[in-house]
């Protein structure tokens, strides 16, 4: 009997879509030694930078999002799906795998299905409270349905659906280290992460600076600030002319790392997010991204509102004034910050990773 498993994980082009994914895979190379692992998804320059830092196979195919844009858009949209469907069959033809999975992001879409129309057996991930539009259509083929929150909206009551949380990525800390100037951050002082996730957020930055401007705050905080790439020289310039001695970079790749060090985060209401802070138990404030697709960030924001574990401000709300009067309530009572951070904890599921690769590997009892 052959002892090994190769397996495909399909999606990506975004963080929120491709960290769950390399949690994954590094959850089964741990479970596995007899393990093989291919990511399908786009040729975004991210997604194949972060692949191979990492250390992971890459394919990319040709898929374009069908939701959105007008009628010319949507036609050449679906037009290319038999495209993306031929080279996702190539690429299986070739490479064998045992299982696939889709993590979610459009380049998902036709590599599930051609896995499903040749028989090889399917899963599909769902990292948000209000699911995505291709995992809302993969979810009539796939075998399996992994979720993050336990009401995911039209999967809570599918016979097919595991709640299992959202996996959360490994950082290599021999690989990672903690910038240099982090060490010189006084560790007496409250840190603030700041942060909209991997592309950044111009709403988040502008907000941020203008209620510090307010604040006077440079003898009161510590500040690690991704900013994205486009902002990253503005707002260097900012702090160095509010004389804050902050780290702000376009992006960290050591982000778990760095929310250890934080007492406190702003940041979008990304599932990959979320389910951080929960393992962290990292309270905060979160601003949901706007345009994200059906406004699913909202939705995840919402979760942990009712529950009483983060903050919820809505992007077109976000002002410098709001802001500075969130973070000093907060930062005015311990108590509730203790609280939000037990209730965080209380919410994390961190063998997500390790209960779908088991999943996987239970497909052909694959052992180490």
């Amino acid at each position: 009997m052959n002892n090994s498993a190769n397996v495909i994980i399909a999606g990506g082009k975004t963080g929120g879509h491709l960290f769950p994914g390399i949690a994954i895979a590094q959850a089964l190379e741990k479970i596995s030694r007899n393990v093989k692992i291919l990511f399908i998804g786009t040729s975004a320059p991210f997604e194949i930078q972060m692949l191979e830092k990492y250390g992971y196979a890459h394919k990319s195919i040709f898929a374009k999002p069908i939701k959105g844009g007008n009628i010319i858009r949507k036609v050449f949209s679906s037009s290319i799906i038999l495209v993306s469907l031929i080279q996702s069959m190539i690429i299986m033809k070739a490479f064998k795998p045992d299982f696939v999975l889709g993590v979610g992001g459009f380049s998902s879409f036709a590599v599930v299905l051609s896995a499903w129309m040749l028989r090889i057996p399917t899963a599909i991930q769902e990292q948000n409270a209000l699911p995505g539009m291709t995992n809302r259509l993969l979810s009539r083929f796939a075998k399996t349905i992994f979720t993050s929150f336990k009401e995911t909206r039209g999967f809570a009551d599918n016979p097919k659906t595991i709640y299992v949380g959202n996996p959360v990525r490994k950082t290599n800390k021999a690989e990672f280290e903690i910038d240099s100037e982090l060490n010189n951050f006084h560790p007496d002082r409250f840190t603030l992460l700041v942060t909209g996730g991997s592309q950044g957020a111009g709403s988040i930055n502008t907000a941020f600076m203008d209620a510090l401007k307010l604040m006077n705050p440079s003898d009161k905080f510590n500040i690690i600030h991704q900013t994205g790439i486009h902002d990253e020289g503005v707002i260097q310039k900012k702090y160095k002319d509010l004389k804050i001695n902050a780290t702000a970079r376009s992006f960290f790749h050591n982000m778990p790392q760095l929310q250890d060090l934080a007492d406190f985060v702003i940041t979008r209401a990304g599932a990959g997010t979320i389910s951080e802070l929960c393992i962290k138990g990292l309270p905060g404030i979160l601003v949901p991204f706007p345009h994200a697709a059906d406004d699913h960030q909202t939705f995840n924001a919402i979760e942990l509102k009712k529950q009483g574990a983060a903050v919820m401000i809505k992007d077109d709300a976000l002002t410098g004034k709001v802001l500075k009067q969130a973070i000093e309530d907060l930062l005015e009572n311990k108590e509730r910050l203790a609280a939000m951070a037990e209730k965080l904890k209380h919410l994390a599921m961190p063998d997500a990773d390790k209960k779908i690769a088991a999943h996987i590997l239970k497909i052909k009892q694959i052992k180490g």
